[in-house]
């Protein structure tokens, strides 16, 4: 948000772009010493009344004001936590183990990838780190080949992460994940510092597979029930579609080695029409 979408005027060099401290403060209607205190963490009670002005004068979506309400609520002293191994649920495990036309996983609170159809394995083929999805898209080296739009990708973990924090503060494997990656990934950082917050729930995924090219694909997400802060992430393409022709010829090719004599699969033809959906990645 800048200062002229608020109406407030503008003077002098701006090291930052948006509003300062003491402009979020007037729009707030605090004093500037306050709001400082709340960034800082000094001021560890403030009222539901203040919460909803900062709300209103940052002009929060939704989810990040809903995020910001959680941070603000006084919590008891914490309780000494035991490590405990998320697990995907042993039903849910079985269904993707028979899931063979579509690329599905479960991820846990943390990103960790918990569970996973066969078809989401193929797809997933070409990383190194595979065991969460945080790590496989800032450390792995083939990340920015395989999602068209890393950026896009990149921006939209660290908003998801973001969010986690503030439900499981003291997650320890969360700690893990976003203390490693602040360590070893400038970009990560750099968008960490931003504190977007936003959850899964679906979109595009625009990406680059080595054995079958391009893939346009669609993902919706949906929370598991019986594991709180588990979602399962299904992708899809259009039927008709050469993405579609792609995923069925990449179920193909991992499904077994071909045997001698055996005729190889023709690759999806690239004439075929991808569905005419104007792909908008999120």
């Amino acid at each position: 948000m800048l200062p002229e979408d608020v109406g407030l005027p503008t003077s002098g060099r701006r090291r930052v772009p948006g509003l300062r401290r003491e402009e979020v403060a007037l729009l707030a209607g605090m004093s500037t010493d306050y709001s400082m205190r709340i960034e800082q963490g000094r001021e560890r009670g403030p009222s539901p009344q203040v919460v909803e002005a900062l709300v209103k004068a940052l002009d929060l979506d939704e989810e990040a004001a809903e995020h910001l309400r959680r941070l603000a609520r006084p919590t008891g002293r914490p309780a000494r936590r035991t490590r405990h191994v998320e697990r995907a649920d042993p039903h849910l495990r079985r269904l993707l183990e028979r899931w063979d036309d579509l690329p599905a996983f479960v991820l846990g609170r943390s990103l960790h990838i918990l569970a996973g159809s066969h078809l989401a394995d193929a797809l997933h083929k070409d990383f190194v780190l595979r065991g969460n999805l945080a790590h496989m898209v800032f450390l792995d080296p083939g990340a920015r080949r395989f999602h068209r739009r890393w950026d896009r990708t990149a921006d939209m973990v660290v908003a998801e992460l973001r969010r986690a924090t503030g439900v499981d503060p003291d997650g320890p494997r969360l700690k893990e994940v976003v203390g490693e990656l602040s360590v070893k990934s400038p970009d990560f950082r750099a968008l960490w510092a931003r504190h977007h917050v936003h959850g899964k729930t679906g979109g595009a995924k625009l990406l680059h597979h080595t054995d079958v090219g391009d893939l346009d694909l669609r993902y919706e997400s949906f929370t598991v029930n019986r594991a709180p802060g588990q979602q399962l992430v299904i992708h899809q393409a259009d039927p008709g579609s050469r993405s579609h022709d792609a995923l069925k010829l990449l179920g193909t090719l991992s499904a077994a080695p071909l045997q001698p004599g055996r005729p190889s699969v023709p690759a999806p033809s690239p004439s075929r029409s991808s569905g005419g959906r104007d792909a908008h990645e999120e």
